[in-house]
């Protein structure tokens, strides 16, 4: 399975949207240089209030592309980083890929996959109604989430628009994402 990095974001400061960059610098073990979210531990406001010393397995947040499609037909208009991801991607079944796949990024990096984005109520603030269309339920009444994945950076480097990304699965048995 592989696709293509569609656009980067980071932002300094806490802010739900982060605006798109030429490229962006993955640090090991950090995250997104110079992005807000980036460290060894948790920098989300409400998981630093719980323990500021757990492990962030929210380094990077990454979105594909196809889900503003389906946000579009709904009636919300929704572009690249406004949902506060960094890497937005296309071609790539994001929700469907196992805990511990490696996805790489361009000529360098790694990301690790580590679970669901579970999206707060910020996102009704950026477009009313737009939670309800990023967390459902599905048939048998199960959490849906589909504003993305979150994962850890095994191996800096740049990444920019145009990269491809090459997925590695885990050796097997595979465990479903679940939220982190």
């Amino acid at each position: 399975m592989s696709g293509a990095v569609t656009a980067v974001s980071r932002n300094e400061e806490y802010s739900f949207t982060k605006p798109n960059r030429k490229s962006v610098t993955l640090l090991a073990g950090l995250g997104v240089d110079g992005d807000v979210h980036a460290g060894a531990t948790v920098k989300h406001r409400s998981r630093v209030a719980k323990d500021p010393t757990q492990p962030n397995l929210r380094q990077i947040h990454l979105i594909h592309e196809e889900l503003f499609g389906e946000l579009r037909a709904a009636g919300f208009e929704v572009a690249p980083g406004d949902l506060g991801e960094n890497i937005t991607t296309s071609g790539v079944d994001l929700l469907a890929l196992p805990v511990g796949t490696l996805l790489h990024l361009g000529d360098e990096a790694v990301v690790e996959v580590a679970g669901l984005r579970n999206p707060c109520l910020q996102i009704d603030n950026f477009q009313d109604g737009l939670l309800k269309q990023v967390v459902g339920r599905d048939e048998a009444g199960r959490t849906v989430r589909k504003a993305g994945i979150m994962g850890i950076v095994a191996v800096g480097g740049v990444v920019r628009p145009g990269d491809s990304i090459e997925v590695e699965l885990p050796v097997g048995p595979h465990r479903a994402l679940g939220p982190v």
